[in-house]
C-alpha cells in the first residue's frame, strides 16, 4: 500500500491495473498513431475513468498529449433490462389474458397496475386484444390473436449485443425506444491520444511518482531523481466560502457610516412587540388604520402581554384621552386590553420608543442613537414590497434642535450614501410634527425619488416619557433595499430578498462602497 499527505491510500492491485493500462495505452499509440480514449477502455475492458487518470499522468510528463472532443453514449434503461428478462409490457399483458377473457380489474390483479398502464395501449394498437362488451357494467378484454412475436424484446436484445451501437439499428426503431424510455444517451468526454515529444514505451513507476520529501533533503538525492514539473498556472481546488449578502453590504456601509458620524448602535434583538411600544408610546390612536389586521400582523400566542411601567402608561393613557401641555389629545378612550396585544413590530421606532423612555429617566444627556434591522407588514407583494423588510432609523435628542438640524444631518447622511442632493416635501405622520419625505436625485435615471421620512417628534410623545421643557427629538428613517436595489442595479425586490433568490447571485455580487 502506498500513500502520502496529499493522496489517499491506493492498493497494490490498484497500482497493478494502473501499470496494465499504462503498457497497453503506449503500446496502442505506437501501433496506430493515434488512439481513441473511448474506444480503447471498451475493448481493453479498461474503466474509462482509469484510463483518463493514466493519460493524465502521462501527459504531465509530455509521453502523450490528447485533444478532447464530446461523443454520444447509448445504453439500456432499468426497464429495458427488465424487457429483455421478462418480455415487454404488452406481451406480458397479452399472455395474462386466458381465451375465456378477462376482466380489467383481474387483468391489473394479475400484472400489477404499471404494466397495464404501459401494455394495454401497445395491445390495442398492435391489434392482439379487443375490448367485448358483456353488459351494461361489465366489459370483457378478449385476445383478438392466437399468437404475437415480441419484437420490442427482440430490439433490444440485438441493441444490446451490438455494444449498443446506434450505427448498428435502424433509425426508426431506435427513436421508438428512446420515446418509450428504453434506451438513454447521454454525453461524455472522449480524448483523442497521440504520443508526445517525450514518448517511451518503458519508464519506471518511480518516476512518475517520485515526489520530493524530507529524506531526499536531507541525504541529497533529490539531486539525481527525475520529479515530474510543476505547474504553476493551474488553479486550485475551489474551497467552500461563505458570502454576505447585498443587503448586509450595504447594511456594513450604512453602519459604518453613523458611526462615524457620532451615532450609538441600538439593541434590535426583538421582533415581536406590545402595541403600546408600537404604537401607543408614539401617540399613534388605537382607531389608525395601521393598526388594523390588513396592515399588521398579530401574534395568536401569546396574544398579548401585560404593560410595564405603569406609571407611564397612565400618563400615555392621559395624553391620549385628554392631551396636555397645549395638546387635546384624540378624545376617545383609551383601552389598556388593545395596548397590550403582541404583534410583529411594523417599525424599528419602537426600538427608538424603548430607548428615549430609558434617555429620560434621570438627567438628561443629548444622545444620537440608530438603529439598522428587520420590520413585517401585512403589504400586498410586488416587484417594491414585501411583507418584511429592514429599516434604517436613526434619532438625535437634544435642547432646542430645529427643522433646519435635522435637514442638516439628513443632507450628510446622503451624502456620504452616494445622494448629494437632496429636497424635503411636507408629509403628515403621527408621532412627529413637522414631518417631511426626503427625495433623492438618481443620477442613473435622472429622476428625484422619495429615500425616506424623517420629522421633530411631538410632545406628545416626549412629554409622558418624562423629558424637561426645550429638549426635543429629530428622526429620519429609510428603507434598506431601496438603495441596495439601485446600488446593485435590482428591479424586483423579490429578486434580492426572499425564497426567489438566486444564490449565485450572493456569491458574485461585489463589495458595496459609497
Amino acid at each position: 500500500i502506498e500513500s502520502n499527505q496529499n493522496h489517499f491510500p491506493r492498493t497494490a492491485s490498484a497500482l497493478m491495473d494502473k501499470n496494465a493500462i499504462e503498457t497497453r495505452l503506449l503500446q496502442e499509440v505506437k501501433d496506430h498513431e493515434e488512439v481513441d480514449s473511448w474506444k480503447f477502455s471498451q475493448s481493453r475492458g479498461f474503466p474509462h475513468d482509469d484510463v483518463i487518470g493514466v493519460l493524465n499522468a502521462l501527459q504531465s510528463r509530455d509521453f502523450l498529449q490528447s485533444k478532447t472532443s464530446r461523443l454520444a453514449v447509448w445504453s439500456l434503461s432499468k426497464q429495458a433490462e427488465d424487457v429483455i428478462l421478462k418480455g415487454s409490457p404488452e406481451a406480458e399483458t397479452y399472455c395474462a389474458v386466458p381465451t375465456e377473457g378477462i376482466s380489467l380489474q383481474d387483468l391489473q390483479g394479475v400484472v400489477g397496475a404499471e404494466t397495464i398502464k404501459h401494455g394495454l395501449s401497445h395491445c390495442y394498437k398492435n391489434n392482439w386484444l379487443l375490448v367485448d362488451k358483456v353488459s351494461e357494467d361489465l366489459k370483457m378484454i378478449r385476445q383478438k390473436v392466437t399468437s404475437i412475436e415480441d419484437l420490442v424484446k427482440q430490439q433490444l436484445e440485438q441493441f444490446k449485443e451490438s455494444g449498443c451501437n446506434p450505427e448498428k439499428c435502424d433509425s426508426a426503431i431506435l427513436k421508438n425506444l428512446k420515446r418509450r424510455k428504453l434506451v438513454v444517451s447521454s454525453s461524455r468526454t472522449v480524448f483523442s491520444i497521440k504520443s508526445g515529444p517525450k514518448f517511451d514505451l518503458s519508464r519506471s513507476d518511480e518516476s512518475l511518482d517520485a515526489a520530493l520529501t524530507l529524506g531526499m533533503i536531507q541525504d541529497g538525492s533529490w539531486e539525481t531523481r527525475n520529479f515530474k514539473p510543476y505547474n504553476f498556472n493551474a488553479r486550485g481546488q475551489k474551497i467552500p466560502y461563505g458570502c454576505l449578502h447585498p443587503l448586509l453590504k450595504v447594511r456594513s456601509e450604512f453602519r459604518a457610516i453613523l458611526l462615524e458620524m457620532g451615532f450609538e448602535e441600538m439593541p434590535t434583538n426583538q421582533y415581536v412587540e406590545s402595541s403600546f411600544w408600537n404604537f401607543d408610546s408614539l401617540f399613534q390612536p388605537q382607531q389608525h388604520p395601521a393598526r388594523d389586521a390588513h396592515d399588521t400582523f398579530f401574534l395568536k400566542k401569546p396574544a398579548s402581554s401585560p404593560l410595564s411601567h405603569l406609571d407611564y402608561a397612565k400618563r400615555v393613557k392621559t395624553m391620549h384621552e385628554q392631551g396636555g401641555d397645549g395638546s387635546i389629545g384624540w378624545r376617545y378612550n383609551w383601552s389598556e386590553d388593545e395596548s397590550r396585544k403582541n404583534i410583529l413590530r411594523t417599525h424599528t421606532t419602537a426600538v427608538s420608543a424603548r430607548m428615549l423612555y430609558k434617555l429620560a429617566q434621570g438627567k438628561f444627556t443629548p444622545k444620537k442613537y440608530f438603529s439598522i434591522d428587520r420590520v413585517f407588514r401585512n403589504e400586498t407583494m410586488d416587484s417594491t414590497h414585501l411583507a418584511e423588510f429592514h429599516q434604517v432609523e436613526g434619532f438625535v435628542a437634544d435642547y432646542d434642535l430645529s427643522l433646519g438640524d435635522l435637514i442638516g444631518i439628513i443632507a450628510k447622511f446622503f451624502e456620504k450614501i452616494g445622494i448629494p442632493n437632496v429636497k424635503f416635501k411636507p408629509a403628515y405622520n403621527p408621532y412627529t410634527e413637522p414631518s417631511m419625505e426626503v427625495f433623492g436625485y438618481s443620477e442613473a435615471t435622472k429622476t428625484w425619488m422619495e429615500v425616506g421620512n424623517s420629522g421633530i417628534f411631538r410632545p406628545e410623545m416626549l412629554r409622558p416619557m418624562g423629558f424637561p421643557e426645550g429638549v426635543r427629538v429629530v428622526a429620519w428613517g429609510l428603507s434598506l433595499e431601496r438603495p441596495t436595489m439601485i446600488k446593485y442595479g435590482f428591479k424586483n425586490i423579490r429578486d434580492l430578498f426572499g425564497h426567489k433568490v438566486d444564490l449565485r447571485m450572493v456569491r458574485q455580487n461585489p463589495i458595496a462602497r459609497f
